[in-house]
C-alpha cells in the first residue's frame, strides 16, 4: 500500500528485514524439533542460532543479489545462511520445502497483524462508546429510504455502530486464531523425510498449531476466512462513513467532519466543506473486499499445489492488512472530531410538523376499537393533507370527525409527546454497553 495510506506499526511487520527474520525462526524452531528428536546434532543448532543472526538491508540486498542467479527466493536466503554460518548450515531446511517456511511465516505474520488491527479496532470501539454516552439523548430524526420515519438518537446510531463493531471484534479474534497454523510435512505433505512430531515441536516453539493435513501448502481456505473477515470490519467502517456522508449533506447539516483551520474544500469552491475522510474509507473499503475475492480465488489449487496463489498472496497480504489498520485510524479520528449540530436536528425533526408521530396515532385508535385498516386511511388521509395542502398534522386531526369519534383533542395531543420514541435509551444501552 503506498505511504499515504499506511501506518508505520503495520508497515513494519511486511519489510523484508521482519520477513527473513521469520524465515530464520521457523527453520531454527525446525532444526531445534529435530534435535529434539535425535534426527540432527545439537551442536548443529546451537551453531545455527549463535550465528543466524539479525538481518538489515544490506543483508537483504545481498540475498536478492543471490536470487538474481536462483530466480528462487527460499534458495537465496539458504545459500546467504549458508555463507553467514558455514557448514552446520546444511542441517537448516533438512526435509523440508519451501511452502513449510513460507506458509509457516505467513501464519505468523497474519497473527501479528490481526494484533495491530485488534488494537486499532479496540480503539475505534472506544472513540464510538465515548460519543454515544454524550449523545445518547440527544433526538436526531430516523430515516428509512431516506425519507423521515421516527425520532431515534444520535447515542442510539453510535451504539449500533459500537455492536457491530463489537461483533468483528469477535470475528477478527477467531481469525487470528484460524490463521495461526504452521506445517512442515513436506514435499506433498506425506511427512516423507521428517516424521510428524518434527512439526510439531516446530510450531510450539512458534506459538502455532500444525496443520492437521496438508499438501505441500496449508489449504487456502483458512487464509480466504481471514481475508473475508477484514472484508467485513471494512465494509463495516464504510456503512458508518457512508451514513457520516449522508447527515454532512448541505440539506440535512446534522453532522460534520472535522474542518481544520487552514485546510482546503475545492480548488475552484473557496466555501466548500467536503466529507473527504468519509469518502476515503469508502474507496478503501473497495479495495479490501477485492482482497478478499482474490483469496477466494486462491483456494482452488492444482493438485498438492501450483504457484498461483503466491503473487497474490504477496500483494493482498501487506496490503489488505496496511489499508484496513489506516482505516480504523482515521475512523477513530473521524468520530472523535465529528461536529454535531443539534440545531439543524431539531429543525429536521420538525420538518414534516409532527407527521412522524403518525404510527402512534394508528396505535391510539386501535386501542379506542377502530380497525387497523380504517384507522390507517384515517391517519394517512390526515398526514396527505400536510403534504398537498400545508394543513399542519396535529390540526387537520382535531378537525377530522371521524377520528374525534374515538379520541378527545387530549389524547390526541398526548400522542405528540417528545420523549416518546427514545424512552428506553437506557435499556438499549445496558444491552450494547452493560451499562447505560
Amino acid at each position: 500500500m503506498i505511504p499515504r495510506y499506511a501506518r508505520p506499526e503495520m508497515v513494519a511487520l511486511w519489510t523484508e528485514e521482519a520477513k527473513l527474520g521469520r524465515w530464520r525462526d521457523i527453520e531454527l524452531a525446525a532444526l531445534a524439533a529435530m534435535a529434539d528428536e535425535g534426527l540432527a546434532p545439537s551442536a548443529a543448532f546451537e551453531a545455527c542460532r549463535a550465528k543466524a543472526g539479525a538481518f538489515d538491508a544490506k543483508d537483504v540486498e545481498a540475498i536478492e543479489e543471490i536470487e538474481k542467479t536462483t530466480r528462487h527466493d527460499v534458495i537465496a536466503f539458504l545459500t546467504f545462511m549458508e555463507q553467514r554460518i558455514g557448514p552446520e548450515a546444511r542441517w537448516l531446511h533438512f526435509g523440508m520445502t519451501s511452502s513449510d517456511v513460507l506458509d509457516t511465516a505467513l501464519a505468523l505474520v497474519l497473527r501479528e497483524a490481526a494484533d495491530v488491527l485488534l488494537a486499532g479496532l479496540e480503539r475505534a470501539m472506544q472513540a464510538v462508546k465515548a460519543r454515544a454516552f454524550e449523545f445518547k439523548q440527544l433526538r436526531l430524526m430516523g430515516r428509512s429510504h431516506g425519507i423521515h420515519a421516527e425520532p431515534t438518537t444520535l447515542g442510539h446510531k453510535l451504539a449500533l455502530w459500537y455492536d457491530e463493531l463489537a461483533r468483528h471484534r469477535e470475528r477478527l479474534l477467531h481469525a487470528r486464531k484460524g490463521i495461526a497454523v504452521g506445517m512442515c510435512s513436506g514435499a506433498v505433505g506425506t511427512f516423507a523425510h521428517l516424521p510428524p512430531c518434527v512439526e510439531e515441536g516446530m510450531c510450539r516453539r512458534l506459538g502455532l498449531v500444525p496443520a492437521k493435513a496438508s499438501s505441500q501448502v496449508i489449504q487456502r481456505d483458512i487464509h480466504a476466512e481471514y481475508f473475508l473477515v477484514l472484508a467485513q470490519l471494512a465494509t463495516s467502517l464504510e456503512k458508518f462513513a457512508i451514513e457520516i456522508r449522508h447527515l454532512q449533506r448541505t440539506e440535512v447539516g446534522e453532522l460534520e467532519e472535522p474542518f481544520a483551520k487552514g485546510q482546503k474544500g475545492s480548488s475552484a469552491m473557496p466555501h466548500k466543506r467536503n466529507p473527504i475522510l468519509s469518502e476515503n474509507l469508502t474507496g478503501l473499503a473497495r479495495l479490501v473486499r477485492s482482497y478478499a475475492w482474490a483469496a477466494l480465488e486462491n483456494v482452488p489449487l492444482w493438485h498438492e499445489r501450483d504457484i498461483s496463489h503466491s503473487s497474490v498472496e504477496r500483494v493482498i497480504g501487506p496490503d489488505a492488512t496496511v489499508t484496513l489498520d489506516f482505516m480504523l485510524y482515521r475512523f477513530t479520528g473521524l468520530v472523535g472530531d465529528m461536529r454535531v449540530y443539534p440545531e439543524a436536528m431539531e429543525r429536521n425533526l420538525n420538518r414534516l410538523g409532527g407527521l412522524v408521530y403518525s404510527q402512534r396515532l394508528l396505535l391510539a385508535l386501535a386501542q379506542k376499537g377502530m380497525e387497523r385498516q380504517a384507522a390507517y386511511a384515517v391517519v394517512q388521509r390526515n398526514a396527505m393533507r400536510f403534504f398537498e395542502e400545508g394543513v399542519a398534522f396535529k390540526t387537520s386531526l382535531l378537525a377530522d370527525g371521524e377520528l374525534r369519534a374515538h379520541m378527545t383533542p387530549e389524547e390526541v395531543e398526548a400522542c405528540f409527546e417528545e420523549g416518546y420514541h427514545t424512552r428506553h435509551m437506557d435499556e438499549i444501552f445496558r444491552r450494547v454497553f452493560g451499562e447505560a
